[in-house]
């Protein structure tokens, strides 16, 4: 009998606390994750149930005790507001004995506390760029040197990153501090802006984890605009941001510096204590060193995104990437 498998994810994903940045594009991306996922797993001969999750978590639970399957599959990504539930939902199939893919709860809520991940790094030896957590109130401590970026403390998706998220002067970093303490809450991380090469690498795996083909995000913006992924530039598509920046994988680097890259991200994905798949985001200064800007465990896997595109760069189709991640998990399982 074929493995039944239920795909949970997020009940008509809320924008709500997106739509003053004009950002809740992303929010309702996973809906198409959902349709690629459940496509390839039909395909493959599986029995598929989407199971949509919704607030409050007591109706989680029972909605997951409730499950007669042999494997979540989870592309949940928590509820609007609350990205902790991410973590608490994986916790939550652990405790109920549920095998399922992806990350496991402590991995997903490492990624999401990036100055903790920063600090583990920094203890592991693995290179990240300096930073500060600033708000209003603490400016006045700022000891970085510019330029620097300033990004939310807790999200993904590039919420929250525009061309104004690169600041050169103490007048550009105060107006970007300001606005993303006022629409995400609390501090602003801010990072020392490398400005260099970008990369991803996708890891695979747990005990021996397999590292994909890298990825370069080569950009073709004006010498003007500063050269990072921002949310235009991965949602939407009419924007200069989206048609300046674009993967290319392989990445054409020489071997020295691939192996690098695959090196850094392999420790990392051992050190966010991760199984099933991540990815590691890069940036490489004049140093040639290669500084980790993000991790990101139980990133998007829709067709179209990094990890499927450096799945086929390693020869596999979709359908065997996605019937990859289910073996891992009945591995770990």
């Amino acid at each position: 009998m074929p493995l039944k498998i239920a795909i949970i994810y997020n009940n008509e994903p809320d924008p709500g606390r997106y739509v003053a940045m004009g950002e809740e594009k992303a929010a309702l991306g996973v809906l198409g994750e959902v349709a690629a996922v459940q496509q390839a797993l039909t395909e493959m001969g599986y029995p598929v149930e989407q199971v949509p999750l919704s607030p409050p978590l007591d109706a989680v639970r029972k909605k997951l005790q409730a499950l007669k399957v042999d494997l979540v599959f989870n592309l949940f990504e928590g509820f609007a507001g609350s990205p902790e539930t991410e973590a608490t939902v994986a916790a939550m199939l652990a405790e109920l004995g549920l095998t399922y893919t992806g990350c496991p709860a402590p991995a997903l809520s490492l990624g999401l506390d990036k100055v903790k991940t920063k600090l583990l790094l920094d203890a592991a030896g693995l290179a990240t760029p300096g930073y500060q957590l600033l708000n209003t109130a603490t400016l006045s401590t700022f000891k970085l040197s510019f330029p620097c970026i300033v990004k939310p403390v807790a999200e993904d998706a590039s919420h929250g990153l525009s061309e104004a998220s690169v600041v050169s002067d103490f007048a550009a970093l105060q107006r970007q501090v300001d606005m993303v303490s006022r629409l995400f809450g609390g501090n602003a991380l801010v990072e020392e802006f490398i400005n260099g090469g970008e990369f991803n690498v996708t890891v695979l795996g747990s005990r021996e984890p397999e590292v994909l083909p890298v990825a370069e995000i080569v950009y073709t913006l004006p010498p003007d605009k500063p050269r990072i992924l921002t949310f235009s530039a991965k949602w939407e598509p009419e924007s200069l941001y989206y048609r300046a920046s674009q993967a290319v994988c392989p990445a054409d680097i020489d071997a020295g510096l691939r192996e690098r890259l695959a090196s850094a991200a392999r420790e990392a994905f051992k050190l966010l204590g991760g199984s099933g798949y991540a990815r590691v985001d890069f940036r490489v200064g004049s140093t040639g060193r290669p500084e980790i800007i993000e991790l990101n465990p139980n990133p998007d896997i829709s067709p179209d995104a990094g990890a499927a595109r450096q799945a086929r760069a390693a020869g596999m189709t979709y359908n065997q990437f996605i019937g990859k991640i289910v073996r891992l998990a009945l591995e770990q399982g």
